[in-house]
């Protein structure tokens, strides 16, 4: 996987592109909005394998002992992915990503407490 990270160094302007293999494929992501104490929205535009925009949101819930995260990724489905989502479940296809993701930054937050 190749990563080319552009823009600021944190905040609104930050951003990465990507190129990987098919399952990867290609795309960019750049935060447009940040409060880090309540949210974060990212532009994530995928280009291959197929082009799609999806505005992503991170929302953070103050909970007891922690933090509660919601990751929400919005879409159209038109052209070949209105197809593609008639027979394709997306929960099933990205959920186990999200929760590898989610899974990873409790990691991350927990190794910072220490």
């Amino acid at each position: 996987m190749n990563r080319r990270y552009f823009g600021s160094e944190a905040g609104v302007g930050a951003g990465y592109e990507w190129s990987g293999n098919r399952k990867a494929g290609s795309g960019t992501m750049e935060i447009v909005e940040s409060d880090p104490s309540s949210r974060i929205k990212i532009r994530l535009q995928f280009t291959k394998p197929f082009k799609a925009l999806n505005p992503t949101t991170f929302t953070f819930t103050p909970v007891p002992g922690g933090t509660e995260v919601s990751w929400i990724m919005n879409g159209e489905n038109k052209g070949l992915t209105k197809v593609f989502a008639l027979f394709m479940n997306m929960d099933k296809m990205v959920g186990s990503d999200f929760e590898r993701g989610l899974e990873s930054l409790a990691a991350a937050v927990s190794a910072s407490r220490n």
